[in-house]
């Protein structure tokens, strides 16, 4: 099955730790699918509500920009959307949260076998510190690797 991703949240693995990942689907309007696959979706400041009652998993503050042709028939861009997950998988994610204080934040918006899939991660937030040996790492291997090819 092509998958083609739609949106990315860049900022989350800069911003958190992410330790699961899962995938899971979003229940959409006519108007908001449409709107996804012309590419009009940011999940920037998106994240993961779990209702504990009902044991549902919502998709807030994902900004699916209105679909200019629906006109008056359009919906809310900023509405929160349900995920469908498994039980199982909103139990352990409500768990996670719960004892461990994590959060749950959207990885990236893409289309497969034609249905929209956003991919979530149970995630901690990195302190500044780890940021900033995240940023070092990464450019001591690029001039490592800037080296090596230069020596070619």
């Amino acid at each position: 099955m092509a998958v083609k991703v739609i949106a990315r949240n860049r900022r989350a693995r800069h911003d958190y730790h992410i330790s699961d990942t899962y995938e899971a689907g979003i229940v959409l309007r006519g108007s908001e699918i449409k709107s996804i696959r012309a590419g009009q979706i940011s999940i920037q400041e998106a994240f993961v509500r779990i209702d504990a009652n009902s044991l549902e998993a919502w998709l807030e503050n994902a900004h699916i920009a209105p679909y200019d042709p629906a006109s008056r028939l359009n919906h809310d861009p900023l509405r929160p959307r349900k995920l469908l997950l498994h039980r199982r998988e909103i139990g352990k994610l409500w768990d996670s949260v719960r004892k461990k204080s994590m959060t749950i934040i959207p990885l990236q918006v893409y289309l497969k076998g034609g249905r929209a899939k956003v991919e979530i991660a149970l995630a901690r937030g990195k302190r500044q510190y780890d940021k900033r040996s995240a940023i070092k790492a990464r450019e001591t291997e690029r001039e490592i690797q800037r080296q090596l090819r230069k020596d070619w």
